[in-house]
């Protein structure tokens, strides 16, 4: 059997103490390391307990045609802070639906696509569950995957929000302004978005209409890592997609409901729209018909005189 070792005593120079007075290491986060001494000066600060957590449900009806739901799905690609949820039925009960998956989704808006009879298209814009909420129709829809455009930006970016000056002359426009704004604007420091801009949200009114269009922001690079100033000037915008026209019906006082707000004068629906067109389809035969019965009365009114020589080579 072997001896078995003695085990010396450590020495009190090889004893360390562990400093209580050391300061712990500060928390790591994507933004870097966070101190206790900033924390209590945003706590401090009067605008500590703001942060925006909007959130948008987007959800459609059932039996929606397949380019108004590219449309979707491209609205959905383009907004990282949203929500999809499965299609529910259009019928009276949809507003009480769609405050409920609202809640459920701990969302803070909705966009609701409804499409009638195949053709046309209708879009939503709510904040619930107390409102106000807007109803739009939407024409001249191009989607992404039928536009032949050359632009292209990352998914998940903060795009940049552009209103024409038209917004700013009446009450219900600057309503939509702020509407548009808190829905399409991407939160900042948001989990599923990116820290910088790469793309523009254009929105223009147009003969009472509010045009969409997306833009990349295109710049020459030259390799290196820092931009110059004269390619910071040399910025051009390219056109990424969708495209869509919103033609706003009526504005309410409460979510998918409620007292009108506004009410747009100058808006025709498709249905009166189909049946001008049918009624002009209906007049053409309506004249040719007349024109006949007009020659008709015409020949019997003013006879033709009888030829003398119609006999003479039939003998």
């Amino acid at each position: 059997m072997g001896k078995k070792r003695k085990h010396s005593e450590p020495t009190e120079a090889a004893v360390t103490v562990k400093d209580e007075s050391a300061p712990e290491r500060p928390k790591r986060t994507l933004l870097g390391y966070k101190t206790k001494v900033e924390d209590e000066k945003k706590i401090d600060s009067p605008h500590a307990g703001f942060r925006n957590k909007e959130k948008v449900l987007v959800t459609c009806t059932r039996r929606i045609s397949f380019r108004y739901r590219h449309l979707m799905l491209n609205l959905v690609d383009l907004l990282p802070h949203c929500k999809k949820d499965n299609k529910i039925e259009s019928k009276e009960s949809k507003g009480a639906t769609l405050n409920e998956l609202v809640e459920l989704k701990s969302c803070s808006s909705c966009l609701f696509f409804e499409c009638r009879k195949g053709k046309d298209l209708y879009l939503w814009m709510a904040k619930c569950p107390n409102g106000p909420s807007v109803k739009f129709l939407v024409n001249a829809v191009h989607t992404m995957e039928e536009l032949k455009l050359t632009g292209n930006h990352l998914k998940g970016s903060r795009p940049i929000l552009t209103f024409s000056s038209n917004f700013d002359k009446n009450p219900h426009w600057q309503l939509l302004k702020e509407m548009i704004s808190q829905i399409f604007g991407t939160p900042k420091d948001h989990r599923k978005s990116k820290p910088y801009h790469d793309h523009v949200f254009v929105f223009s009114i147009v003969d009472d209409h509010i045009w969409f269009r997306n833009y990349q922001i295109s710049c020459p690079h030259t390799g290196a890592q820092k931009l110059d100033c004269g390619d910071l000037d040399k910025m051009t915008l390219v056109e990424v997609g969708p495209r869509f026209c919103l033609n706003p019906i009526k504005v309410f006082g409460g979510s998918f409901g409620g007292p009108t707000l506004y009410e747009n004068p100058f808006y025709v629906s498709p249905n009166q729209i189909r049946s001008l067109e049918k009624r002009k389809q209906a007049g053409k035969y309506v004249k040719k018909v007349k024109a006949k019965t007009r020659r008709k009365m015409h020949e019997l009114e003013n006879p033709l005189e009888v030829d003398e020589f119609a006999d003479m080579w039939k003998e």
